[in-house]
């Protein structure tokens, strides 16, 4: 018992810290969110320029390829002592194959977020419907979705509840997000925090537009899949011509691989192999 009072007011005293802590912190949020808005009242291009600087919401791992591709043609060289033509094919198969996988990834992230985002509309839509305002809206909307739109959400209702300029969010999110369905939207609870008017039927085009783009964006990928099979069929189809031969003739294929011309061959024909890839995936790809 004498053990149990003094753990019990450590932690009582630490939960009254804590409490006070947050509340400094959200003051002084507020305090700075106050002198942006005053900041931004009165010079608009120093303004723009601060959300110039804010980062984006989709992280891109753009160097992960190029290390990779370097550390397997550093492996290659020196432990495995490859040849200075493949250890190059190498190197620059793994760092166009990692570019189009991080692409791949980046693509996926966007393409959920885009779905989330028409969801979200859907229901801001039925609550306004239901006689809520934009902002109850919008808590109703964060309430029911889950990441990654909420975080997005979250930071949009959190700086309007601060006090920052709407018309400023919406700029921000569009920059963060520098897609077209979040452009679409952003403009408008832009234009209808500033001129007001009904927001739900505008709102429910909103979504129907996304829906649609998304729909087409699928088809579009849907057709262009058997394209990308056929190029992918031809490469491997090499791959297993060239296993036969070194199957049948190892000796063969071996002095034919040692001389200068012969890796050199082999490497571009590698190197030319990967940035087919490359182009067939960036043509194939949808931009509308």
């Amino acid at each position: 018992m004498n053990a149990v009072l003094p753990l019990a007011g450590g932690a009582f005293a630490l939960a009254v810290i804590g409490v006070a802590l947050r509340r400094l912190s959200q003051r002084r949020q507020a305090l700075e969110r106050l002198f942006e808005a005053d900041a931004e009242a009165s010079d608009v291009a120093e303004a723009d320029a601060r959300v110039e600087r804010w980062r984006p919401w989709l992280k891109r791992y753009r160097w992960v390829p190029a290390s990779a591709g370097l550390l397997i043609g550093g492996v290659a060289y020196l432990l495995i002592e490859l040849a200075v033509p493949f250890v190059v094919a190498a190197s620059v198969l793994v760092t166009l194959l990692g570019w189009q996988v991080e692409s791949w990834l980046a693509a996926r992230r966007l393409a959920k977020l885009e779905l989330q985002l028409a969801d979200a509309i859907d229901l801001m839509v039925g609550a306004l419907g239901a006689g809520a305002g934009a902002t109850a809206s919008l808590e109703a909307a964060l309430t029911e979705m889950k990441r990654p739109l909420q975080p997005v959400l979250d930071e949009v209702l959190s700086r309007i509840r601060l006090g920052d300029n709407p018309q400023h969010v919406f700029n921000m999110l569009t920059h963060r997000i520098p897609l077209e369905t979040f452009l679409l939207f952003a403009s408008t609870l832009a234009v209808h925090w500033e001129v007001g008017g009904t927001l739900a039927p505008t709102l429910a085009t909103v979504g129907r537009t996304i829906r649609d783009r998304i729909e087409l964006g699928r088809k579009i990928r849907s057709n262009s899949v058997q394209a990308q099979m056929s190029v992918v069929a031809v490469l491997f189809v090499t791959y297993f011509i060239a296993g036969v031969m070194w199957r049948t003739s190892p000796d063969r294929m071996t002095d034919f691989l040692e001389t200068t011309v012969a890796s050199w061959l082999v490497a571009g024909s590698i190197i030319l192999q990967a940035v087919g890839i490359v182009w067939m995936s960036t043509i194939s790809r949808a931009r509308f």
